[in-house]
């Protein structure tokens, strides 16, 4: 018998957890201010409306009417279209593989807050002390048994998460969607009390209408929607197989869409108060200062964090735990559309397809270049 979800609540949690992710913090703001700060509003809402939310309608449609995962749903329109499901689902796993490693530095730094260990030059400890990275490709630097234990209890994470069904899922996400909102807006609420936070906001949300007319700035809005609500990747399709027959799925797609695009706003806030207080600290232009990607959140929030006059160690933590808790419900979104695609071709258990796809999952995140994962 098909499994289902427990309520619509449980679907709608889930897919806002999927969309919610790394990237609504460490990517969306970057990419606002780099394509015209408050002007990129404009191509960014354009892109959601006009390609976001009518995709996202599409793929939760697929899924609710196949009632199955990618590989048999597309078999179910062609039978020689299977391979465009598998492909699909496939896409997601590879990003799980180093998704997690990146997990795995907030966990270990989220242990590191509790005593500021990366002081006190935030930098040298991420590059050198954890990551162990060397100045030659063909130099190997040493294993970060921190990083290797935080990724190994990631994948076990996942795996108690998935093995169970979607039934799991949606008590899961009942807490690790908005337990992070909350957190983000008391990091929000401190950054914005900061000295130098203001100028941090206004070099966000400046905005630069001239870039309107780049066409670049249009692509990076369209990549960016496409990029956060987790389209084209076997996931909605694969969490709106188990909806029930009778469903809201207009309304339910643009929920999920809007909290997305609004967490990936308000995260701006949250960071760019933060560069901002840190800029001001130092003596420097916000332009110097690491603003996107791992530099914004293992050298950057840390050096911020370590220069706050009260509660360091607190605000720390929480920072971690929140990334930690948007973080999740990413990763254990891009496995799943491929445990239950084996589970339903070869008949395989959950358990025992989600065991094999962690186990394999771990040994991969083990076997990649590190400094690929720093730089992607």
């Amino acid at each position: 018998m098909k499994e289902h979800w427990n309520s619509r609540m449980a679907f709608i949690m889930a897919a806002i957890g999927s969309a919610i992710g790394l990237g609504n913090v460490w990517r969306f703001p970057f990419v606002c201010y780099q394509n015209g700060g408050g002007a990129f509003l404009i191509p960014f809402f354009i892109a959601l409306f006009t390609a976001g939310i009518p995709l996202m309608i599409l793929e939760f449609s697929f899924g609710h009417w196949a009632q199955t995962a990618p590989p048999n749903a597309f078999k179910k329109i062609r039978s020689k279209l299977e391979w465009a499901g598998w492909l699909t689902v496939f896409i997601p796993f590879l990003v799980a593989l180093y998704y997690v490693v990146i997990m795995a530095w907030c966990f270990s730094y989220m242990i590191y807050a509790f005593s500021l260990r990366w002081e006190p030059t935030a930098e040298s400890f991420f590059l050198k002390s954890f990551l162990g990275l060397t100045t030659e490709p063909t130099v190997f630097g040493s294993v970060s048994i921190p990083a290797v234990l935080g990724t190994l209890a990631l994948w076990i994470l996942i795996f108690i998460i998935l093995y169970k069904g979607v039934k799991r899922i949606g008590k899961v996400v009942a807490l690790t969607v908005p337990i992070p909102t909350i957190l983000l807006l008391i990091l929000t609420i401190r950054g914005i009390t900061l000295p130098g936070a203001i100028d941090g906001l206004n070099y966000y949300l400046t905005p630069d209408f001239s870039q309107l007319a780049n066409v670049n700035v249009w692509l990076s809005a369209y990549a960016q929607v496409f990029f956060s609500l987790s389209l084209a990747q076997g996931i909605m399709i694969t969490y709106a197989s188990y909806l029930k027959k009778k469903s809201d799925i207009t309304n339910n797609a643009c929920i999920a869409a809007f909290a997305d695009a609004g967490t990936s706003f308000f995260a701006g806030f949250a960071v760019f108060s933060i560069v901002g207080y840190l800029a001001s600290t130092q003596g420097v232009s916000i332009q110097n200062l690491g603003i996107a990607g791992p530099e914004l959140i293992f050298i950057t929030y840390p050096t911020a964090i370590s220069l706050l006059p009260t509660a360091a160690v607190l605000f720390g933590i929480v920072f971690y735990i929140a990334l930690l808790t948007f973080g999740i419900d990413s990763a254990f979104s891009m496995i799943e559309p491929m445990t239950t695609s084996i589970h339903e071709k070869w008949h395989i258990s959950k358990t025992k397809s989600t065991a094999i796809l962690c186990s394999i999952g771990f040994l991969l995140s083990l076997f990649l270049p590190w400094e690929t994962v720093y730089i992607s």
